[in-house]
């Protein structure tokens, strides 16, 4: 298993130098999240630049852009587009793939993005948001085949996603898509929140986990709350889990002395 995290919580100013403190700080693996591009073709040149010079390595892309269940369909068919575009990004610089959240409660709940229409009797809302996921996934996914990488459904905690809060749900989504590269990620907080036994949704999920996020219970990094992390990456080993983990949280003072501290902690429980 090797560590990776989050672009926006990299010390540095350009991506060469963030890499070069990840180098010193004892990480593999960087998420990236791309923001404002307005010329893709420069910034993948430049991103093959600074990988060609380091260690550090893409993990998965993530930021695409749009919704895949507004009401509107120019909106879906935007973020449609985005997530391919993503996908064929994600296979150039040889990242594992990239991140597909459906809905988030969090802006929708004050009114910034209006759910799809309640059908009921006929279907309720989050029958007809599951079942248009699953054929948009059906498509997003024969690009993410073409190419090469990853499409990584990331359930999220009840009170951030409408549905999709655990790892069975995730994996029930993707055995309807039915493509093999359409997968799930396993996030430690948001598992924290909705899994009742960690190592065991692990277990069950096996082989439809290629992408782990980690941050502890109060979304610190690891070793400032108290997530058992040590049961957790043990039940990952177990199902032979040999891709990227990434730090996805705060961090509680000086980056520089926060992040090689947090390095050691897990690879200590990883021993």
């Amino acid at each position: 298993m090797k560590l990776s995290i989050r672009q926006n919580m990299v010390p540095g100013r350009t991506l060469p130098e963030q890499l070069k403190n990840l180098e010193q700080f004892g990480f593999e693996g960087i998420e990236l999240t791309p923001r404002d591009v307005t010329d893709w073709g420069e910034w993948l040149d430049e991103t093959k630049r600074a990988f060609a010079n380091s260690s550090v390595k893409p993990s998965i892309l993530s930021g695409a852009e749009g919704c895949l269940l507004d009401p509107n369909k120019a909106e879906r068919d935007r973020a449609v587009a985005s997530f391919k575009q993503m996908l064929e990004l994600s296979a150039e610089i040889g990242a594992i793939g990239v991140i597909c959240v459906p809905l988030l409660a969090i802006t929708m709940s004050h009114g910034a993005r209006p759910r799809i229409q309640d059908l009921s009797p006929l279907e309720g809302v989050q029958s007809l948001e599951r079942n248009l996921f699953i054929e948009l996934l059906k498509d997003i996914g024969k690009r993410a085949q073409e190419v090469g990488t990853y499409l990584i459904i990331e359930p999220l905690n009840r009170y951030e996603s409408f549905w999709l809060n655990c790892l069975e749900e995730g994996v029930d989504i993707c055995k309807a898509v039915g493509n093999p590269y359409v997968k799930i990620m396993a996030d430690f907080f948001h598992m924290h929140i909705e899994e009742s036994d960690i190592p065991q949704s692990i277990l069950e999920a096996g082989e439809y986990i290629v992408n782990v996020h980690l941050a502890d219970s109060n979304r610190l990094t690891p070793g400032n709350g108290h997530t058992d992390f040590k049961t957790g990456l043990a039940a990952l080993k177990q199902i032979g889990y040999n891709k990227y983990m990434a730090l996805e949280c705060g961090i509680p003072g000086d980056a520089f002395v926060e992040l090689p501290r947090c390095v050691r902690y897990l690879k200590e429980r990883m021993a």
